[in-house]
Parts: structure tokens; sequence; C-alpha cells
């Protein structure tokens, strides 16, 4: 597990086992809470993760449920005191950063400080972790406002501001790591191909994800536009394995410009982690990748009068 400890993993465990438990019976989540004289809601925090169930909740829930078995019991009880357990505030937890991002984002975020793989294709634009500042910046940066309403897809120069930290947020927590993160890059040949926020820009944006590369940060993979397979039409995605002991369960984020989202239905996070590894057997390999990166560069260099200005 990563460094830290956060509670995410042990409340998702408790809260996975309490919702397949439930379907299994069946009952509903507003049986549950009448049988437990709770609110509904409560019951829909607890399934989604929002809150912590508090060990005599627990219990009584466990029993509700059917859960009997000495050492699942013993197991899930472990749980729940791990999830109501923080060491310290986590960065993403900063005033500037929960009132600029989504929910699921931070969700996110939580999910991927434990995570002990992550896989991210990309249709459009380099991955958060690895973009520079000033690429972060282009990409939002033409729907700045002076206001501060977001509302119509307009951001506040406070908001393009938190959201080019979190790049780097991300990216240091990765490389501070004592358990290094398994992270897989899979890209669309235009992520390396569309000059976001002019040569200035993106040239050293390239550079960047040479160097970080060769560091060890990641593995990458680019599907060139002369490849004959069909490449996933449902746009860019990530997908984190954040629980050792059960390694199927995997979680997605996405997002399409509207809304972020996090997923965890099995059945479609199958779908995309499959779709995934089709790709990545598809693509060009890893020194094939960074060879046309390297080209890429010297091309677009050999282009500029002043790449650097």
């Amino acid at each position: 597990m990563a460094e830290g400890e956060l509670p995410t993993v042990a409340r998702r465990r408790v809260r996975i086992a309490i919702r397949e438990a439930r379907e299994a019976i069946p009952l509903t989540q507003a049986q549950v809470a009448e049988e437990m004289e709770w609110s509904l809601s409560k019951v829909i925090r607890i399934e989604n993760g929002d809150v912590s169930l508090s060990i005599n909740d627990l219990r009584g829930l466990m029993t509700l449920l059917g859960i009997r078995d000495k050492a699942r019991v013993e197991s899930l009880l472990a749980d729940a005191r791990i999830a109501k357990t923080r060491k310290r505030a986590a960065w993403w937890e900063d005033a500037r950063f929960r009132g600029n991002t989504s929910d699921d984002f931070r969700k996110f975020l939580e999910y991927e400080a434990e995570a002990t793989e992550l896989r991210s294709f990309n249709v459009y634009y380099v991955h958060g972790p690895l973009q520079t500042p000033e690429y972060a910046a282009a990409l939002t940066g033409p729907w700045v406002d002076d206001g501060t309403d977001d509302s119509d897809g307009v951001f506040s120069q406070e908001k393009i501001d938190a959201l080019v930290e979190i790049r780097r947020q991300r990216r240091d927590a990765m490389l501070r790591r004592t358990d290094p993160l398994k992270y897989y890059f899979l890209a669309d040949q235009s992520v390396f191909m569309r000059p976001i926020g002019g040569l200035h820009i993106f040239i050293p944006q390239l550079e960047q994800i040479v160097r970080l590369a060769e560091d060890g940060l990641f593995q990458m993979r680019m599907l060139p536009f002369d490849l004959a397979q069909t490449i996933a039409n449902n746009g860019s995605f990530e997908l984190l394995t954040v629980d050792p002991l059960h390694p199927d369960r995997e979680v997605m984020y996405r997002e399409n410009g509207v809304e972020d989202q996090i997923v965890e239905q099995p059945a479609e996070i199958r779908r995309h982690r499959k779709r995934f590894n089709q790709l990545w057997q598809a693509a060009a390999d890893e020194s094939d990748t960074i060879a046309f990166v390297r080209e890429r560069i010297k091309v677009l260099g050999s282009t500029s009068p002043s790449p650097r200005s």
C-alpha cells in the first residue's frame, strides 16, 4: 500500500462488503434504513463512501445482513477502525482545492494516493501529472473569466491556478512515494502533435515527458495514426488499482468537460480494462514512443525560429 495510510481503501472494502451483502439478500437501501432506524440518506452516504461507520453501527449492520463469519467480521471491523483514522490532512483538502474541484475528483485523488497501479488512456492532451505548469494553464486559460462564475464552462483565474497546482501536487506525490506507483500512460499520437499553448510551451512539455519517462516515473506507449486497429471511442479515462487484497476491483475516473465521474461498476470497469490492455499491446512500445517524441521535439525546434521565446 502507498505511503500515508489514508483510510480510503479500508472504507471502500467496508462499503463494498455491505452493498454486496445487502444485494445478496436482497434488501433495498430503504429497507436497511428502516430496519436500522436510520435515514435513507445515511445508508446512501455509507455505500457511496461519503461517511465512515462507527464500530457499533457496523456490528448491527453486519448482523442484519447476515455477515457472521468470524474472520470476515474481524477483518471488516479492523477496516472500519482504519477508515476512521487519519494521520494528517491531505493536500487536496486545502480550501483552494475544495472550492475549485468536484467531490468525485477529490475522491479520485484520495484513491490515487493509495493506488498501486494507474493506467491512463489519453486522446486529446498530456495526462495531468505529466503536464508542465505552462501547458496546464494553456489547456484551461482560454476559458478564463474576470469573475468567479464557471457555470457556462468559463473558469475564474483562481480555479485555473488551483487546477494547475493540483497537477504539480499529483506529480510530486508520485515522485515522493517509497512504494513506487506502477504508472502506464497510453496516448493517441494526436497528444504529441497538437502544440497546445504554442511551441514555446509545447516543446518543453514534450521534453518533460521524455525526462520523466527516462527517470522511471511511468511507462509510455503511443497509438500511431496508421494503426489499423480501432481506437476506443469513449474518450480518455483512468483506471486505478486501489486494493491489494482485491486487485480486480479497480476504480475508473473520467471527465468529459462537463462533469467528473468516479465509476465503480465492475462490468463497466472490466470493459475499459480489457480495451486498455488491447490498445496497450497494439501501441508502439516504450522505446519507439520515446524516439517518436524526441524526433517531434527536433522537428518542432527546427521549424520555430525562437521556440523558447
